[in-house]
């Protein structure tokens, strides 16, 4: 394709099309992600998760600058949520990180939850891997701000940052079996509130506790910052450059890796069997008999269903037919 070689060459206007296919979810899709697969594995991906205002989008500016004078190629993926109207990013780029605009080294993209659950986009996976085939160094995934249930990200990123507020320190009990868990790095942002140093010590005690949970014996890192004058960010960047080094070191990066490109290969796998049999099932001849007994009632769904599977012959035509119908 010629959008996948423009990429190639790292020109922006060529990944702003594809990001749109991709968010579109385009039949196009999987000819793109095919070609660009063995141009993968450049860019690191840090994902930045936490309640609402807790001033993500905020630190999310201030490392893209640190990461410029370094000379690394950024991009920015924050997640909003969809407007009901538009379908698209209530919250757009066009009022985030302005300051970063006309810098070719930044690619800031705003995209719409479209109603998933779990802080990411469906498409956000696919379109790291653009920024990543796009040669960005660094790829900054902003979640959008859901509370405990914010858990994607750790599937999408190398180093997962929780950011919370000292406010948030009534409810770190109930984020201990979700945010809690997943973080590499927690920040304590305003910190000049009341109550920032005291959180911080909770959150290092509860990370004390998981620690012997972990997979790795990575030293979880509590820090404090005010993203609103940059105090706290240049310390925050070194934990996650030590967090990449620590990653590096003991092959933990490789090992999550392949087990989130095996996660990977079974969602596609169920996403594409979903959308198969949701086509084949709109034609009520498909499946009249059974979907006449469940309408009247003297079926439950749960024996339609068995029937279904029971019959590798009726399964298999319906796959096929739900392949016609969806195009693939």
């Amino acid at each position: 394709m010629e959008l996948v070689q423009r990429l190639l060459a790292g020109e922006q206007l060529a990944l702003a099309r594809l990001v749109s296919l991709v968010e579109n979810r385009s039949p196009a899709v999987a000819e793109v992600m095919r070609a660009i697969h063995p141009h993968l594995g450049r860019a690191y991906v840090v994902g930045i998760t936490g309640p609402p205002g807790a001033g993500k989008s905020t630190l999310v500016d201030r490392l893209t600058r640190l990461l410029r004078e370094r000379g690394a190629r950024v991009g920015i993926i924050a997640v909003d949520p969809t407007s009901p109207f538009s379908g698209g990013a209530v919250l757009g780029d066009r009022v985030r990180m302005q300051q970063h605009y006309l810098d070719p080294g930044v690619f800031i993209r705003s995209m719409g939850t479209r109603g998933v659950h779990g802080g990411l986009a469906a498409a956000t996976r696919d379109v790291v891997k653009l920024f990543d085939a796009a040669g960005m160094d660094v790829v900054l995934v902003e979640t959008v701000g859901v509370g405990q249930t914010e858990l994607d990200v750790v599937d999408a990123a190398d180093t997962t940052v929780v950011v919370v507020v000292p406010e948030s320190g009534d409810t770190i009990q109930t984020m201990k079996a979700g945010l809690m868990e997943i973080g590499n790095i927690f920040v304590v942002n305003k910190a000049d509130r009341p109550s920032g140093e005291t959180l911080a010590a909770e959150l290092r005690f509860v990370a004390h506790l998981n620690r012997g949970s972990r997979d790795d014996d990575w030293d979880v890192p509590v820090l404090l910052t005010k993203a609103h004058t940059g105090e706290g960010v240049e310390e925050l960047l070194a934990a996650i450059d030590r967090h990449r080094a620590h990653l590096e070191t003991s092959q933990e990066r490789e090992k999550r890796r392949r087990a989130y490109r095996r996660s990977e290969l079974l969602e596609i796998v169920e996403d594409r069997l979903r959308r198969r049999l949701r086509s084949a099932l709109a034609d009520p001849a498909a499946l009249a008999a059974l979907a006449q007994e469940v309408e009247s009632g003297a079926l439950d769904p749960y024996t339609a269903v068995d029937a279904i599977f029971d019959d590798p012959d009726r399964l298999a035509r319906l796959l096929v037919d739900g392949a016609g119908r969806a195009g693939g």
